[in-house]
């Protein structure tokens, strides 16, 4: 860790992606408008990274290729990709991604949320932390960790 507390003080910018034009059949409340990956996306994108002023789009940490979704099973998986491999900040990262999806989607939709394979020395363990609902209730519980979730998850929610 650096002086300031931060593992990667310069980390790699990337591009946004254009926002996605609303149609009018989206917002026909008549037409079956299946969920899918770009609207998983679009979700998720603009979580802010806790230690960062930046998304987690602009990071690379989530992609529209590592998502995957099957609306008539009810199932959303995301892998994201921490920006470096012992990342201090993963499971925090995680714990963000599957709120936002709780708070956003149907509650018939089962949430997996996991990190890239191969990209976090800790991967294994974090993927059993955000796995276990147990652990995710208990740490939603305690008000300074859901405060930090909160902060990451402001611009992606309004």
């Amino acid at each position: 860790m650096t002086s300031k507390g931060i593992e990667n003080v310069n980390p790699q910018l990337f591009t946004k992606k254009t926002k996605r034009e609303i149609t009018s059949e989206e917002e026909d409340e008549s037409v079956e408008d299946p969920i899918d990956e770009r609207e998983i996306f679009d979700l998720l994108r603009d979580i802010n990274d806790p230690e960062h002023p930046m998304s987690l789009e602009e990071l690379n940490v989530v992609q529209i290729t590592n998502i995957e979704v099957d609306d008539k099973k009810s199932s959303v998986k995301v892998f994201y990709t921490p920006t470096i491999p012992h990342c201090s900040m993963a499971t925090l990262i995680g714990l963000s991604i599957k709120v936002c999806l709780l708070r956003s989607l149907p509650p018939r939709f089962k949430v997996e949320v996991n990190i890239s394979p191969g990209s976090h020395a800790s991967e294994e363990a974090v993927n059993k932390q955000l796995a276990d609902k147990e652990r995710v209730s208990a740490a939603l519980e305690n008000s300074n960790l859901l405060e930090v979730v909160n902060q990451c998850l402001v611009k992606s929610l309004e």
